[in-house]
């Protein structure tokens, strides 16, 4: 189901998505400034030079290309691949997924997810074309949304649930 045409309703609670899986369709890096974290930002520009990256005032992001596309974002068999595997930053990795503290609606929202004796608020962004809405699955439950709570604790974390299994890229 494709929700881009959601219009303003905002993010997605996590009880409202049946399953969710990379589908490569390229909305992630369409028109995003993707921020990186220091250490990130050190590994990108060492391997790729300060080219592919845009300065802000106190913040780096990836650059955008073509078509306001991330530079890193290639074309390959009518699907959107990520070129930046090996390396990818935190907020590449989180998307569509938005963790929080708090909730973000007061009235309504079931977005509460617990791990670890944590409370998390996770929601995803209705732009993502991977996103199945209904009751969640058992898939999505225990094995997507432990696996991207934890990336977002910033636990190392092999993407296995996480990742499109469109690609399979290895760094250079």
């Amino acid at each position: 189901m494709r929700l881009r045409n959601m219009g303003k309703t905002g993010l997605i609670p996590w009880t409202e998505v049946s399953s969710w899986s990379c589908v490569a369709c390229g909305n992630c890096c369409n028109g995003y400034k993707v921020p990186l974290k220091t250490e990130e930002y050190a590994k990108v520009a060492q391997v790729y030079g300060t080219g592919v990256l845009e300065f802000g005032v106190g913040r780096v992001f990836l650059r955008n290309g073509r078509e306001n596309r991330c530079v890193f974002q290639r074309p390959t068999v009518g699907r959107w691949v990520c070129t930046l595997q090996g390396m990818k930053p935190m907020a590449c990795k989180l998307f569509p997924f938005r963790i929080h503290s708090k909730p973000v609606y007061k009235r309504g929202d079931t977005s509460a997810y617990r791990h670890r004796g944590r409370t998390f608020h996770v929601y995803m962004d209705p732009e993502c074309e991977g996103i199945q809405i209904g009751n969640p699955t058992t898939r999505f439950r225990d094995g997507i949304l432990p696996e991207i709570v934890r990336i977002g604790m910033g636990e190392r974390v092999k993407q296995k649930y996480t990742t499109s299994k469109y690609v399979s890229w290895t760094p250079p």
